[in-house]
């Protein structure tokens, strides 16, 4: 399946124009790798730019664009401040009250919000599907009407077509208010469209310095660098591999994340007898994941429901061939048989296929990841930080208005 027409045009588009936690982040941050790229972005020197959303850990996909843009933008001599949605529960007990933790993390939250939003020229809201979208980005979006501020809305739920099948009435009632809504992919892009809402497309950025080729491993080593979660589907994974491995006996698979299917998974793993070559990494930081992804020659995504998954990217930009399910916003971001092979979710026999052919094709794996290299570049902050830059001077100082 090609990628999608508009998605492409946005990615040529983009190639041609080449806190911690609990505080706020603001001005200059250390002499760090993000400092230096963020030096060659421009036209965002002295905005007060807020940003709402998850921090690690957990490691997740939005939590690390939260981060990654903060310091960014940081580097940038914008003033940014930073809103978690997810802080650590205080004091550290109520973490274990299930009907109650939610309360002791959403008041705080709340009033950081107040707070912010009367201090930044835009609020940057990183948004999700289902209660995400009711408990932190709602409100991010009403404070800030009621402190005149105005908001970008970064919508980045996989699970945005069922969301909005339930609820656009009420999302839409929220964006009304909002300056832009943006979002990762064409896929999601068009999803909202599906409703009548109008969004613009700022790809996610890879960090090209910590993710990049190695020197050419010759074990077989296939890497799946998503949580142990259901919507990710690693036993499809196990059951494939097993298949691999039988033809392959040096090959060996690594599962980089946790998560609360790990038991299951593991006792798949010794049903099948593949317990010594399965390895359960756990959760790895960026350099260590950076690292494992060099060493790999097939990252492998087997995800039911996607969005834009930074996996992917970051595989490609390490030079790993990359085989996925066709869900999601995969098919807008990867060219079956040109940057990726993808099959159906769900389906082992299809996906021990795909790990086969790079394995025994040099010439499919050479060229796919050849060509994969060539076309993450379009998600460097080189590409993607001046279009960040042009929402913000676009959006800042207005009243808060109609996204769609």
């Amino acid at each position: 399946m090609a990628a999608h027409p508009r998605c492409r045009a946005c990615l040529r588009g983009a190639r041609a124009q080449l806190g911690r936690k609990r505080g706020a982040l603001r001005g200059a941050i250390p002499a760090t790798d993000a400092q230096r790229r963020g030096r060659g972005v421009t036209g965002v020197a002295g905005l007060r730019i807020g940003i709402v959303g998850p921090l690690p850990p957990p490691a997740g996909g939005m939590a690390m664009q939260t981060r990654q843009l903060a310091e960014l933008l940081g580097a940038a001599q914008a003033r940014v401040e930073l809103v978690p949605t997810n802080p650590s529960y205080r004091p550290a007990w109520v973490a274990r009250l299930r009907g109650v933790r939610a309360l002791f993390r959403l008041l705080p939250y709340l009033a950081a919000l107040w707070r912010a939003a009367g201090r930044v020229d835009v609020l940057h809201v990183m948004a999700n599907s289902g209660w995400s979208w009711h408990l932190f980005a709602a409100p991010a979006i009403w404070v800030a009407r009621v402190r005149r501020t105005p908001v970008v809305v970064n919508y980045r739920g996989g699970e945005a077509g069922p969301f909005l099948a339930k609820s656009a009435a009420v999302v839409r009632a929220s964006l009304r208010h909002v300056a832009r809504l943006v979002v990762p992919s064409g896929f999601l892009q068009d999803v909202f469209a599906r409703h009548g809402i109008r969004s613009e497309i700022v790809p996610n950025i890879v960090d090209l310095q910590r993710f990049r080729p190695g020197a050419r491993v010759g074990e077989a080593q296939i890497i799946v660098a998503r949580n142990l979660e259901p919507i990710y589907d690693n036993a499809t994974a196990i059951r494939a591999f097993a298949q691999v491995h039988a033809r392959h006996a040096g090959a060996r698979l690594v599962l980089a994340g946790t998560g609360p299917e790990e038991g299951e998974l593991r006792a798949l793993a010794a049903s099948m007898g593949l317990q010594a070559v399965v390895e359960f990494a756990g959760r790895l930081d960026r350099d260590t994941m950076a690292a494992r992804l060099r060493a790999s020659r097939i990252a492998l995504n087997p995800s039911r429901v996607d969005n834009m998954p930074n996996s992917v990217l970051e595989a490609m930009a390490s030079g790993v061939a990359v085989v996925s399910t066709r869900v999601g916003g995969v098919p807008y971001i990867v060219e079956h048989g040109r940057t990726a092979l993808l099959v159906p979710p769900a389906d082992p026999d299809a996906m021990a296929q795909a790990l086969l052919a790079l394995l025994e094709d040099e010439g499919l794996h050479e060229r796919l990841r050849t060509q994969a290299l060539t076309e993450v570049q379009a998600y460097t902050w080189e590409a993607v930080g001046p279009q960040w830059a042009a929402v913000y001077r676009e959006v800042a100082h207005m009243a808060p208005q109609a996204a769609g």
